[in-house]
């Protein structure tokens, strides 16, 4: 399927957003066999497992070290560290881990993980960014706006928006209508 990565989490269910308060997490030796397992049915040694602990909250920053150190020996390749409250705490982090790929995420608009430039995250050891919020929130407020001017007759100013040539090329139009040529249903 062209699979080349996958992560897995030690956070128990009912699953939150990893910025949210009251997350609990599964054991550690829940997770590591869990990550045992993932590494036993591996079909190569390129398929990439990303440990996630969501520990920082609920246990303390010392927890969630310990368990990414325990991640890593069970086989995972890097570690997505969740919820750091600040930047002594990604500093720590990427002082123990700074040698494997480290992930981190940043929620724009009230997530708990400062945010700091990017290369100013990669100084700090951390090769994997998530901004899962930074564009949907700013899509998300264009949207209202847009239907908030239809409703009240007002055109869409053309400084706000693309034109269809601008659309046409972001979405690759061309490229996907090759594809549909190659491939007729």
């Amino acid at each position: 399927m062209g699979v080349a990565a996958i992560f897995i989490e030690d956070q128990a269910a009912p699953k939150k957003c990893g910025h949210m308060e009251g997350k609990r997490v599964i054991e550690q030796k829940s997770m590591v066999h869990k990550i045992e397992a993932a590494c036993a049915a591996r079909e190569n040694d390129d398929f990439f497992l990303l440990a996630r602990t969501d520990a920082i909250e609920p246990h303390g920053l010392r927890d969630a070290l310990k368990r990414g150190a325990a991640y890593l020996e069970a086989g995972a390749d890097g570690i997505y560290f969740e919820g750091a409250t600040e930047v002594k705490q990604l500093e720590k982090i990427g002082q123990e881990f700074g040698k494997v790929p480290l992930a981190v995420s940043v929620l724009e608009g009230g997530g708990k993980t400062p945010w700091l430039p990017p290369a100013q995250f990669f100084d700090l050891g951390f090769s994997m960014l998530l901004y899962p919020t930074s564009i949907i929130f700013r899509v998300s407020k264009t949207i209202a706006q847009a239907a908030k001017d239809l409703k009240n007759g007002r055109e869409m100013p053309q400084s706000d928006a693309l034109n269809m040539t601008e659309f046409e090329e972001i979405v690759a139009l061309q490229f996907w209508a090759q594809i549909e040529n190659k491939f007729p249903v």
